[in-house]
């Protein structure tokens, strides 16, 4: 054996030894902040159930490893598992309870899972610890809109907005009161300036849709929802709207189609089970329609269209 051959296999000896020292010699801290890393990029993939694998890992070092946690949180929340996500965040606030993104995600998944109340004093005590951020001020129009107190909700927003002008975010969400009060000129006025600094923002021409469907401008609506779909093909109320217009145009398997599919990405959308009914009284058939039509009733009766068409099926 030659000596340049020797030196070369001893420095592979050597490089060995080495790494294997280094593993070895990981601490904790490294261990958890690479199982971090290898969960990010999984996300970044959108390889979701990997990376919720890796920060599981990551918090069996550290139970209280707040990225960890606020990571798997968000991936919970787009997963829909909105119990496992408001666990995550809570555990969060257990030892950093003032953690000032961790309290406003939680209030919009507590929001989203239909727990108002709880997600409104997330917002009281967001904006006791923050009060000069606008996230604190819209958190509170979320939850006050959800409340259906839309005047209120409308002062939370225009508060955000002297913080922080233009958000799209914000605009989106006070034309959508507007849209609620039918109030068509000041909603479009707000997506207006909503588009100019946030083009790609799929909710702007969602809701221009709902605003055009009202209008009685269906292929208007129709082109809005598109696009909405277009950039953003995960959102479930969209495929609700474009359903709704889909029937009214006479496309009535195109609709339902939309409908089971938003349903699948959402089973709490009161909106689609209404849609479902008006579906089934277009298909004539008066017990699915009433049945569908009398629960979403019960449980909302101010939404539109409902009561219409509940009359509409007990006469059928």
């Amino acid at each position: 054996m030659s000596k340049k051959r020797l030196i070369s296999y001893n420095s592979i000896i050597i490089f060995l030894i080495w790494n294997i020292f280094l593993i070895s010699c990981d601490s904790p801290e490294t261990k958890k902040e690479r199982y971090l890393l290898k969960g990010n990029e999984k996300l970044k993939e959108n390889d979701t159930k990997s990376a919720v694998d890796f920060y599981a890992e990551a918090l069996k070092i550290d139970p209280d490893f707040r990225d960890a946690l606020f990571n798997r949180g968000l991936v919970m929340y787009q997963l829909n598992r909105l119990e496992n996500a408001i666990s995550d965040y809570s555990s969060i606030l257990g030892t950093y309870p003032k953690d000032t993104l961790a309290l406003f995600e939680r209030g919009v998944t507590y929001m989203d899972n239909g727990e108002f109340y709880k997600a409104l004093e997330d917002s009281k005590s967001l904006l006791s610890i923050n009060p000069d951020s606008w996230r604190s001020y819209f958190l509170e129009g979320l939850v006050l809109e959800k409340l259906k107190n839309y005047q209120e909700s409308l002062d939370s927003f225009e508060k955000a907005l002297k913080l922080y002008p233009e958000n799209p975010e914000v605009l989106v969400n006070q034309a959508t009161i507007y849209y609620y009060l039918k109030d068509f000129e000041k909603a479009g006025n707000a997506l207006d300036k909503a588009e100019k600094s946030a083009p790609s923002e799929a909710n702007i021409y969602n809701l221009r849709s709902m605003i055009a469907f009202d209008s009685g401008e269906l292929d208007t609506a129709m082109i809005m929802i598109n696009k909405a779909i277009s950039l953003n093909s995960n959102q479930a109320y969209f495929y609700n709207n474009r359903g709704l217009y889909q029937i009214f145009k006479n496309e009535l398997e195109k609709g339902i189609e939309d409908f089971n599919y938003s349903l699948k990405q959402n089973p709490k959308n009161l909106f689609a089970f209404r849609n479902k009914g008006i579906y089934h009284y277009f298909k004539n058939e008066k017990e699915q329609a009433l049945r569908y039509l009398t629960e979403v009733f019960e449980k909302d009766p101010e939404m539109d269209l409902v009561k219409e068409y509940l009359e509409k099926a007990n006469n059928l």
